[in-house]
């Protein structure tokens, strides 16, 4: 019997990695990365590895965007501010299992990219933005949670102060090349920092 692309991707590339919860599992299984990916690589879309978009920006590999969303420690309770929609894949999953995203994307064309690609899911707990998402967004704040999924070199005070006491921001904080993904808590309203793992990905614009 021929295997499911999708659920090789799961088990290969998340599940043998170390995540294993259930939840995040199944919104995995819902949301079908090929859906957000560009035409030109569809065929790849289950690989372990980022993907190109236009303007220079990518969409994450699998197991990156579970470890994310993992650290994010979400339930259906939650508010999240995500900053880069990009494909709208993060954006997706993270609707998922949270009460309401607002999502912040500087890009027009992924602005509009995102747009279409979530319109099947017919999402009512999820907000699109095209702005800059360095200065976050204060009409809805404060957030349960924030994540970024571009790195700034360093952690932008003006999107910690958009979160709630004892909220968690996830991040890639440092230059271009090369970054360490952060989990920062909130604690008495500082920030609380927890080394993630090294990543690569696109520079904050």
């Amino acid at each position: 019997m021929k295997s499911d692309p999708l659920e090789s991707m799961i088990q290969s590339q998340i599940v043998n990695r170390g995540i294993h919860d259930k939840s995040l599992l199944n919104v995995f299984r819902k949301i079908d990365r090929r859906n957000f990916v560009p035409a030109a690589s569809k065929n790849l879309a289950y690989e372990d590895r980022p993907l190109p978009l236009s303007n220079g920006q990518t969409i994450s590999q699998p197991y990156i965007v579970a470890l994310m969303t993992e650290h994010l420690n979400l339930d259906s309770g939650h508010t999240v501010l995500e900053i880069g929609t990009g494909s709208g894949y993060q954006t997706a999953i993270l609707a998922c299992l949270s009460r309401h995203v607002v999502s912040l994307e500087c890009v027009p064309a992924l602005h509009k990219l995102a747009e279409l690609s979530l319109a099947p899911y017919r999402f009512t707990n999820l907000t699109l933005i095209q702005g800059d998402g360095k200065k976050g967004w204060k009409n809805q704040a404060p957030y349960d949670r924030i994540v970024l999924t571009a790195a700034p070199l360093n952690l932008p005070l003006s999107l910690f102060d958009q979160l709630v006491e004892g909220g968690v921001l996830v991040a890639p904080i440092g230059g271009a090349g090369f970054q360490t993904l952060l989990k920062i808590t909130k604690i008495d309203g500082n920030p609380i920092e927890k080394s993630i793992c090294g990543v690569r990905f696109v520079p904050l614009v």
